[in-house]
């Protein structure tokens, strides 16, 4: 790894409610990037936000985009394997030659500025979109909205994509507080998509979008979604009717209802941020959407036989659509590799894994905010969950692989961090 790179680890993680690096607030962006020349305002953007689906959504709107010779920029976080994947433009990331130069270039701003690993990376990313030119970035916030890293953005629309009740001792504790926080990226006069459901969160939403003279679509007022058939291993295909037009026989290379949803949003999105895009685009954008976005993780199908699903479902509203979606192509039975950071509902996590009758394996994973694989497994018994030994990711899969029967599958899930040891392992087990 590059000096520069090293550089970047060194800083503070932003990494949520129990490490001291989160320090909510805009001045240190708008520091770093005014002595990198403002390269925010270089680029049109598509900023999402969102308890659940923001990062797919993100993904399909970058993915959908570029089919049309287009160049787009895509900031999605967090990194599964490399720190340049925060930084993309048309699927490929960053050349990490590029962001060690870039760190090098500006360590006296890093050094002044003292930001957090998520700040100046968002910086980093904002830089690549400003030199390579993209007609277009599309930027995942990471959490919230109102004071996110992300929210400098002068954005051509803002999407939020649905709204639950997570990080409530830093967003607040009620749908319409995390609604208003979430709210704060819509810019004046700007169009915001919205999938949000709840009337508590949509009042707020509209309310906020008011003040600023903004459009609100909601989704589920606009158009129309039929699916047609779904499942992991199999190819869904979905209508879409929005007030523009009508999108037929589209393939989305990622299975579930809910990211149908996602599909939807992407394209609704698009459509009032003035893109021109085709039918043939987003069909070919859905399709192909790890090529053209580099998405990874979400239902991601590591083996076939027997199945082998990574996810990085990390709450009780997400998990249960991944479970749902998976739901049509288990026979057998359902083994879930699960860790879980401390702040995420264990108890209705277990709740939901119990009354899918899964069999869980804590796992073992070194990262400071996930709860330790001894303190899972007794909020697991607490609930009657069905558990074995704690393991490894990668001693979880192989031992799975061994035992399991054919019909059997293996879901690895609940943090990134355990998505990012699955795909590292990938190396180290024979594919089947």
């Amino acid at each position: 790894m590059s000096s520069g790179i090293d550089r970047l680890h060194a800083l503070p993680r932003f990494s949520g409610e129990a490490d001291a690096s989160f320090k909510p607030g805009l001045e240190r962006m708008h520091a770093l990037l005014d002595a990198m020349g403002n390269p925010e305002e270089a680029f049109p953007s598509i900023h999402v936000a969102g308890t659940n689906g923001k990062g797919s959504t993100a993904s399909m709107i970058a993915a959908i985009a570029s089919t049309s010779d287009r160049r787009v920029g895509l900031h999605t976080s967090p990194e599964l394997t490399h720190v340049t994947e925060l930084m993309r433009v048309n699927g490929r990331p960053a050349a990490e030659t590029w962001l060690d130069e870039a760190v090098h270039r500006h360590s006296h701003v890093i050094d002044h500025v003292q930001p957090s690993f998520f700040e100046a990376t968002v910086a980093f990313s904002f830089l690549y979109f400003a030199e390579q030119a993209v007609d277009l970035a599309v930027v995942e916030v990471g959490l919230g909205g109102r004071l996110d890293a992300t929210n400098v953005l002068d954005s051509t629309a803002s999407v939020i994509t649905s709204i639950d009740l997570e990080h409530t001792n830093l967003l607040g504790d009620t749908l319409s507080a995390i609604a208003r926080e979430k709210a704060g990226i819509i810019k004046p006069g700007r169009p915001c998509v919205t999938g949000v459901t709840q009337d508590e969160a949509l009042i707020t939403i509209r309310a906020v979008a008011a003040e600023l003279g903004a459009a609100v679509h909601v989704l589920d007022e606009e158009g129309t979604i039929r699916i047609h058939h779904g499942g992991v291993q199999e190819s869904p295909m979905i209508d879409l009717r929005t007030p523009d037009r009508l999108y037929e026989r589209l393939t989305p290379s990622l299975p579930g209802a809910h990211q149908f949803r996602n599909a939807w949003l992407a394209v609704r999105a698009l459509e009032v941020a003035g893109m021109d895009i085709s039918p043939k685009a987003v069909r070919e954008g859905l399709a192909h959407l790890a090529d053209r976005s580099g998405l990874r993780g979400r239902m991601e199908v590591l083996s076939r036989r027997p199945l082998v699903i990574a996810d990085v479902a990390h709450n009780p509203s997400s998990l249960a659509a991944t479970l749902t979606a998976i739901g049509p192509s288990v026979d057998g039975q359902l083994y879930v590799g699960l860790a879980l950071a401390r702040d995420k509902d264990a108890g209705a996590i277990a709740q939901l894994l119990t009354d899918r009758d899964a069999t869980i394996i804590p796992l073992q994973i070194d990262a400071s905010r996930l709860r330790s694989a001894d303190a899972l497994t007794d909020v697991l018994r607490h609930a009657g969950a069905r558990i074995v030994a704690p393991q490894t990711v990668e001693g979880a899969r192989r031992q799975f692989e061994r035992d399991a029967h054919h019909d059997d599958a293996l879901l690895l899930t609940g943090s990134h961090h355990v998505v990012r040891e699955a795909i590292e392992a990938e190396g180290a087990i024979a594919p089947s």
